[in-house]
């Protein structure tokens, strides 16, 4: 009992050696993948209960998954700290299941979107294998910065446009402010990797200007 009491005080002391910085680092990781959990389910259970995904950019929803997956890829095959981007699998299940919803209520589930499904999956699979050239990787993770940006660029312009942000989940882009904020802290002091870096400075930006907009274009039902 002495022995392993011992074992754990070690394994404590060894941790908190590591410094004010990087355990803070880990906090806020812990924080940004427990937040990331939920991110994407108020506007999952929006299209849900209304039955509908009307005013919701299919494009949009392709640029992200294309950032997403960009990212994560990146990330794991430079063997990364896993914690670093552990957010990103997690956004990419929900993210699944968002698309999912929405291609069903526009009626998209075609022939042509399940060769596209099948390729991805593919692609997918060499990454893991790690067979997927990094070069090409590295070669699109610049792209991911403009890309992810438009997907929020599209829907603040909708709300912009519109004046009307009822179908717009103000939950979802303030956990997606958040989580990028934390990760500019936690990249800078982990990897310094500055392609990251800037990725996350913009997506910070514009999350929360979406939210802003969204929150003054928040429309109250009419009293009946």
């Amino acid at each position: 009992m002495m022995a392993k009491l011992e074992d754990f005080t070690e394994v404590i002391s060894d941790y908190l050696d590591k410094g004010l910085v990087l355990i803070v680092a880990d906090l806020l990781s812990l924080i940004t993948v427990s937040s990331c959990l939920i991110i994407k389910v108020p506007q999952i259970n929006t299209i849900c209960t209304n039955k509908s995904s009307k005013g919701i950019s299919v494009p949009g929803l392709c640029l992200e998954l294309f950032s997403y997956t960009v990212m994560m890829s990146y990330n794991y095959s430079n063997d990364y700290t896993f914690l670093s981007y552990m957010e990103y699998p997690i956004l990419l299940l929900q993210e699944y299941v968002l698309i999912y919803f929405v291609f069903k209520y526009q009626d998209i589930l075609g022939r042509k979107t399940q060769i596209i499904a099948g390729l991805y999956v593919i692609i997918c699979t060499l990454i893991y294998l790690k067979i997927f050239p990094i070069m090409i990787l590295t070669f699109l993770v610049p792209f991911c910065t403009p890309i992810g940006a438009t997907s929020k660029i599209l829907q603040l312009i909708t709300i912009l446009r519109t004046k009307d942000a009822r179908s717009v989940s103000r939950m979802t882009w303030a956990l997606s402010a958040f989580t990028n904020m934390t990760r500019i802290y936690t990249v800078y002091v982990q990897s310094h990797d500055w392609m990251l870096l800037s990725n996350f400075i913009i997506s910070t930006f514009l999350s929360s200007s979406v939210f802003t907009a969204a929150w003054v274009f928040k429309k109250k039902p009419k009293e009946t």
